[in-house]
């Protein structure tokens, strides 16, 4: 983690958000959203129109599979690669579905206390020279699914993703959008119902499998991570547990390969990461919450006393 975390700007103008894409089954009372007179006083801001990042792409005309530390993962070549929102050289290394990512999301802008300041193009977000330069801070999540033997899902990162391929994190790691059911702050609401949307998107868990009012929202952590020269992390990340049997069927394009642990093999497991064995690498905020929460709040999730581990009035700034 490199450089002192500054508040991120607070130039940006905060448009409307976009409206949540329809549900494909019924809406429970947790997810229920609220009503625009509700959600524009809460806000207590006027929102003007939500400008596009949306930039030409091609979708791959073919896929091939290849292996990768005894982990077969996809990869795709990309014939027509777009220039990036700002003008800049064209990214011709990276996969079509994940560039299209970068610039239809909106992430969430965020001061260091939380508090909303805009939203940005997950493209700009991740950008090391934005970051550095501009501060740049968006809010995200961290999910840690546990099944009824108390072992965590990991997951394997796709070969494809833009920032940290290949390495080894917890269940599902992303970022509630500019949205407006995903931008309600009571009880974390908006980040619970975006956890729902990205576990179905990355893992093909269904969303009557992990319902939102069973998502206990720990903590919050702040860090900053660089991945390589161009790309990295700056994120206020929620920490989301939740214990469900669940069936899971990874999605190629976000997900290499999955694996249920228990405590003794993710102490093995950070045994060979630290030995460089087999190439295995952690996520740093995975890394960060196993050294700093993880085996006291594991604790919990076998004892049942998951609320009593709820610390949602500190952000824990860690590096």
């Amino acid at each position: 983690m490199a450089g002192d975390l500054s508040p991120a700007p607070t130039s940006r103008a905060l448009p409307s958000p976009s409206p949540s894409p329809p549900s494909s089954g019924p809406m429970s009372l947790t997810t229920r959203l609220p009503g625009p007179a509700l959600f524009s006083a809460r806000c207590r801001r006027k929102f003007p129109p939500f400008p596009s990042h949306a930039t030409p792409f091609r979708r791959l005309p073919s896929r091939r599979a290849f292996a990768f530390g005894g982990i077969r993962a996809t990869s795709s070549s990309v014939q027509s690669p777009a220039r990036t929102a700002a003008g800049d050289a064209p990214d011709a290394a990276m996969d079509a579905v994940q560039r299209r990512l970068m610039f239809e999301d909106e992430c969430i802008l965020v001061d260091e206390n939380d508090q909303v300041v805009g939203h940005e193009s997950k493209y700009n977000c991740h950008l090391m020279e934005k970051i550095e330069k501009e501060h740049m801070l968006h809010r995200a999540f961290s999910v840690f699914l546990f099944n009824s033997k108390y072992e965590l899902l990991l997951q394997q990162r796709s070969a494809t993703k833009v920032t940290f391929p290949l390495v080894w994190t917890n269940t599902c790691c992303s970022h509630p959008l500019y949205r407006e059911s995903e931008l309600i702050d009571e009880n974390a609401l908006g980040v619970r119902n975006a956890a729902q949307r990205k576990l179905l998107d990355e893992l093909g868990i269904p969303a009557e499998d992990v319902p939102v009012d069973q998502f206990i929202s720990l903590s919050r952590i702040l860090y900053k991570a660089p991945s390589d020269g161009k790309w990295g992390e700056h994120e206020l990340d929620y920490l989301l547990f939740i214990v469900r049997d669940v069936s899971v069927n990874p999605n190629p394009d976000e997900v290499a390969n999955v694996k249920y642990v228990n405590r003794e093999q993710l102490i093995e497991l950070l045994r060979k990461v630290d030995a460089g064995d087999e190439g295995l690498k952690l996520s740093p905020w995975f890394r960060l919450v196993v050294d700093n929460f993880l085996f006291k709040w594991w604790d919990h999730v076998e004892k049942g006393t998951l609320q009593e581990a709820v610390d949602m009035e500190n952000i824990h700034k860690l590096t």
